[in-house]
């Protein structure tokens, strides 16, 4: 049964008003053709055809011949026109608005689905097959890409869109044209009601659709409102996938604030993505202060034109800037009920040395982790005294121990970086300035290269290096703030999991870091590649992680658990991650993203390229000379 609209059935459109009504069989014969009441204005979305040069002979009814002759009807559009436009008419108002603002935007909205299923952070979705393979060869990448893995959805609730990624799909089995899809909800945004684009968008959602809601496509210029700088700091590294204009940018306070993470395996670019992003940070405040421990000698190619570069020929970091744990590590080799007489009789020599110092009688009360300068003969003269004390039945091997251990320290030429005789002095202040970088002078960064530093005491220079970091931040808190970010490459090394290896002092300190230092004024930066390696609870107190292709399963799992519930459906495409492509998810952008990596100049790369063997195997000559030179360095142990 149909309606006077040609074309449109009885349950479709808007209800008949008083001026239309329903005829039936029986008395449609018996009554004159009557046209159908034409709206005042036409909607905006119709565009009547050119007038026809001959009337068409199907457009009007032949009248009853019982009535009287009727005056000529004024010129219509053919009824198939006038029927879109009134099922235009017909359709929900909301929807009518989202057309017109795409249309004025020069764009259009693409459905592809409705919602089934809400759920307070996800929901599920409806898709339509054949939509989607429609806009396969769009021109938009974003609305060529609709629908697939990875990809957002856009859902309109009341004048606002809100934002969705796609995490899984499967078939509907009833229906095989029918996909079904979950989403994660990302954030929303406001519609400009002139051009319809979105614009104040934020993470988070408010209004809920309700089942049955239309799902549409995001387009390229949708993309670039919710990804545009919202007017806070922040530095473009790269272009978000799958768009070719669009640029990924990081919210640099947000991002250090909270601390960040940056993952991959060996071989995805991690090291150059890591210069990249220090260099672009570099960029923006060139009077930052930034300390990076490298310790593998790489990244001191990247910044020689903006760092401070150190290593063991130059670093010269005192001795007595250790507390009392970094001594009882490099000072203390028994272990069990042994090491705990060993860090009590170096508990009470030490205190003894420092109080030697005339520093010492401006302090009320000195304690053992006080950084006051000492000698270290004084100390070695104070636990021989101490031996010296004892009865015949006391023990005296724990002093032997502590003694044979610290000569044999300032003997090795290997640690006079730390243990020379020349750092008795108090230039404390001197070394924080440079490592800090107080003042800057245009170079906002050190490196701290470690590469040459003996294995047994790696991790306790950089927990020395890590404390120093923290403790100046605690005590200048009634000063000028000067923030400063720490970056440790190889993470996993200094920050093991309880099942690779126990308690230290560089794990302490670096833990209390990413627990407390934001409110101190103290970022954390991790680099690693085994972040199941990492202890627990560390990652998860990284607001930004950025994550590259990562091929251990379990590291994958380490990082879903981590990663925030919206970007669920990115971490799927973690493994299918090309080189210098990441996955960028936190505090530092305002929706998970995928981003294609910038180019990095060649003189601020790190030396962490892989060698090419079939080039350099084709080389030969000098070797003699060359093995010669590394045989002298290699006994000189220097570089």
């Amino acid at each position: 049964m149909t309606d006077n609209y040609a074309g449109r059935t009885f349950g479709q459109g808007q209800p008949f008003g008083t001026r239309e009504t329903a005829t039936d069989s029986s008395t449609a014969a018996a009554t004159p053709y009557q046209p159908p009441i034409r709206p005042a204005a036409p909607p905006p979305s119709y565009q009547p055809p050119q007038p026809a040069a001959e009337p068409v002979a199907t457009a009007q009814p032949a009248p009853a011949p019982a009535a009287a002759p009727l005056a000529a009807p004024a010129p219509q559009p053919a009824p198939q026109s006038f029927a879109s436009a009134a099922r235009t008419q017909a359709e929900p108002v909301g929807v009518q608005q989202a057309q017109r603002s795409h249309q004025a935007a020069g764009g259009g909205l693409h459905k592809i689905g409705t919602v089934v299923e809400i759920a307070g952070s996800g929901s599920q979705v409806s898709l339509d097959a054949a939509l989607i393979n429609a806009l396969v060869e769009h021109h938009d990448p974003s609305i060529a890409m609709a629908g697939q893995v990875g990809s957002q959805i856009k859902i309109r609730v009341g004048n606002v869109w809100l934002l969705a990624n796609i995490r899984t799909q499967r078939l509907d089995l009833t229906d095989t044209k029918t996909i079904i899809a979950q989403v994660d909800f990302l954030g929303e945004g406001d519609e400009e009601r002139l051009t319809g684009k979105i614009y104040n968008f934020r993470r988070g959602v408010t209004r809920y659709p309700v089942p049955g809601s239309e799902v549409f496509a995001v387009s390229s210029t949708d993309l670039k409102q919710v990804y545009a700088a919202d007017g806070r700091a922040s530095v473009n590294i790269g272009t978000v996938f799958p768009t070719r204009d669009i640029r990924g940018s990081l919210y640099v306070d947000a991002m250090l604030g909270k601390h960040f993470a940056l993952l991959g395996s060996t071989g995805t670019g991690k090291s150059t993505s890591a210069a990249l992003i220090l260099h672009k940070i570099c960029d923006m405040a060139p009077e930052g202060h930034i300390v990076m421990i490298d310790p593998h000698g790489e990244y001191s190619a990247a910044f020689k034109g903006n760092g401070a570069l150190y290593d063991v020929n130059n670093l010269a970091m005192p001795y007595w800037l250790m507390n009392f744990a970094e001594h009882c590590e490099v000072f203390v080799t028994s272990s069990g009920d042994e090491r705990q007489a060993d860090c009590d009789i170096l508990a009470k020599c030490l205190l003894q040395a420092r109080s030697k110092n005339r520093l010492a009688e401006s302090i009320g009360k000195l304690t053992v982790d006080a950084p006051i300068p000492y000698l270290l003969s004084d100390l070695t003269t104070i636990i021989q005294n101490e031996m010296g004390k004892l009865d015949k039945a006391t023990n005296t091997a724990p002093f032997m121990r502590l003694k044979g251990k610290i000569e044999e320290l300032k003997a090795d030429p290997r640690y006079s970086f730390m243990f020379s005789g020349m750092l008795v002095g108090d230039t404390m202040s001197d070394f924080l300035g440079k490592i800090f970088r107080l003042p800057s002078n245009g170079k906002p960064i050190s490196i701290i290269d470690v590469s040459g530093v003996p294995s047994d005491i790696t991790s306790t220079v950089v927990a020395v290096l890590s404390r120093l970091v923290f403790d100046y931040a605690i005590w200048s808190r009634n000063e000028p703030q000067r923030p400063i970010l720490l970056v440790c490459e190889e993470a996993h090394r200094y920050i093991p999991s309880d099942r690779v290896a126990g308690d230290s002092a560089v794990r302490t300190i670096l833990e209390r870091i990413a627990k407390e230092g934001r409110k101190y004024g103290v970022s954390l930066g991790l680099i690693t590649q085994r972040p199941s390696d990492l202890a627990e609870g560390v990652l998860s107190q990284c607001g930004t992680i950025i994550s590259m292709r990562l091929n251990n399963d379990r590291d994958q799992a380490y990082v879903r658990a981590a990663m925030p519930e919206g970007a669920r459906g990115f971490l799927d495409s973690i493994p299918a991650l090309r080189n210098r492509e990441c996955i960028i998810c936190g505090e530092g952008v305002s929706i998970p993203i995928r981003v294609a990596l910038d180019t990095l100049e060649e003189e601020k790369r790190p030396a962490s390229e892989d060698p090419l063997f079939s080039v350099l195997w084709q080389e030969t000559g000098g070797e003699e000379e060359l093995l010669e030179r590394v045989v002298r360095r290699w006994r000189a142990q220097g570089r």
